[in-house]
């Protein structure tokens, strides 16, 4: 576990934004956690959110030469992250993102920001069913521009309706890699490695929904 999951986990969980007990999905599943990413909605929340980010783009070695915010959920993540790379990792990286209907007066077009051309990394909340990520994909084509890498918050690796996880179908389909700050297996890890007696009793039913919904390790 890096060192900026570490402190990610600390910060969700003091700040309720994972929580543990009994949650139904939308998929019918009962979870025993749950991740709100709609909980980052201060401006020092979002900014811890946008370093973490940052770490983990980094910590990934991903080569792009725009970052890209899907609307709307993606728009302030892009801002905020690619202020964080300049910041923290003194990388100065152009961003853009989309409108959801093209403006055709002013400037124009649906793409506001920098040229969505070259390299592109996503930079959005979580990847569930992959819809949207294949709407931004089709964005990104479209503009004669190349999808390199997807970052997320969260990356619940469970199984679909087959074996593979929404996450690991794109990586497949677009043979890319998909960042995540923090993933199932590293909600495990913290739970196991950090004594704490309010989260203790959490460990056996995360690790048993792992078991059951996780994907292969392989």
């Amino acid at each position: 576990m890096q060192e900026f999951q570490k402190n990610f986990l600390n910060f969700v969980i003091q700040n309720e934004i994972l929580r543990f007990g009994e949650f139904t999905l939308k998929s019918g599943r009962v979870s025993p956690y749950f991740f709100n990413a709609g909980l980052f909605n201060t401006g020092a929340k979002l900014s811890f959110l946008a370093s973490c980010y940052a770490d983990a783009i980094i910590d990934a070695k991903i080569e792009y030469d725009v970052l890209f915010g899907p609307a709307y959920k993606g728009i302030p993540l892009a801002t905020a992250t690619s202020m964080a790379l300049a910041d923290k990792h003194n990388i100065n990286k152009p961003y853009c993102f989309n409108r959801k209907e093209a403006k055709a007066h002013g400037e124009g077009g649906s793409i506001v920001g920098t040229q969505l051309s070259g390299d592109v990394l996503i930079v959005d909340d979580v990847i569930t069913a992959g819809t949207a990520v294949r709407e931004a994909a089709e964005i990104i084509s479209s503009n004669g521009a190349h999808l390199n890498g997807i970052a997320v918050a969260m990356d619940r690796q469970e199984k679909g309706s087959g074996s593979l996880s929404a996450i690991q179908e794109i990586e497949q389909s677009y043979q890319i890699k998909v960042v995540s700050i923090i993933s199932l297996q590293v909600i495990v890890d913290y739970l196991m490695a950090f004594e704490n007696e309010q989260l203790q009793p959490y460990l056996d039913a995360v690790v048993a929904y792992r078991e059951e919904y996780g994907i292969s390790a392989a």
